[in-house]
């Protein structure tokens, strides 16, 4: 019978990490890379059966997740973060798949939740993601938005996970600070040019259009709103990062 090891990376997650291990007790190992958490988070962890790898990011999520790739115990690997958990019907399904153990890799749909709002279009509309698949073969690569790369055929399965966005609004913006900063930089290493009038101007308004309007954000009623309007400004401020990068290595 195929194994499986869930990787979960993690700082300072001790809200998250007992939820989100409490969800996987269908798995033969539950890694948990930690970044040097400075709270109760590889505690925790461990008081749940976990075991834990201190490991530095340095803000390279893609090489972080490679590196948990390299230290899993099992044949099958399945990626979850701290603030996401896997439904019963969904944990059922990935036992079978593991225990078939085709040469498949599986891609997960991931359903946005708050813990007193609702957003299902727009910004938060449930997307798929892959997480599941065997070790061998298998790395990550990219900073920001790293891509897993596999050899094998993909498909998916139907069960849903939930993900838990954000708790509040500091949390969120210190994400959108942090994320604008990393895409700002991933850019410029990539070569890449800014227009002021085309990228800071034009292509922000696109983004709210195009979440608000055609994916349907306004169906999310005020929540969908201030989503839209903040991913207008995240598209814009991660431009404007870069125009001042590449102008005056981002001095103002």
């Amino acid at each position: 019978m195929s194994t499986v090891t869930v990787i979960i990376l993690a700082k300072n997650e001790e809200q998250n990490i007992k939820d989100c291990i409490d969800t996987v007790g269908f798995a033969d190992e539950v890694l948990v890379i930690d970044d040097f958490s400075t709270d109760r988070t590889s505690e925790i962890a461990i008081s749940m059966g976990a075991r834990v790898v201190q490991h530095a990011m340095n803000g390279d999520w893609g090489g972080q997740q490679t590196f948990g790739i390299k230290e899993a115990k099992s044949k099958w690997i399945l990626f979850l973060d701290a603030d996401e958990r896997i439904s019963p019907a969904l944990g059922a399904e990935i036992v079978a798949a593991v225990n078939k153990d085709e040469p498949k890799a599986y891609w997960i749909q991931r359903r946005n939740k708050f813990h007193y709002n609702e957003a299902t279009h727009g910004v938060l509309r449930p997307d798929y993601v892959l997480r599941l698949m065997p070790a061998e073969g298998s790395y990550v690569e990219g900073y920001v938005h790293p891509a897993i790369i596999t050899p094998y055929e993909e498909t998916k399965l139907q069960g849903p996970m939930y993900h838990y966005t954000y708790d509040n609004w500091q949390q969120y913006f210190n994400k959108f600070n942090n994320y604008t900063t990393l895409a700002a930089e991933k850019y410029k290493a990539a070569g890449k040019s800014c227009s002021f009038f085309k990228d800071i101007i034009i292509r922000p308004s696109w983004a709210f259009f195009k979440v608000y309007i055609l994916d349907r954000g306004f169906l999310d009623g005020k929540m969908g709103f201030i989503l839209s309007v903040n991913h207008y400004f995240y598209t814009m401020i991660k431009y404007v990062k870069l125009y001042y990068l590449l102008k005056s290595n981002g001095k103002l």
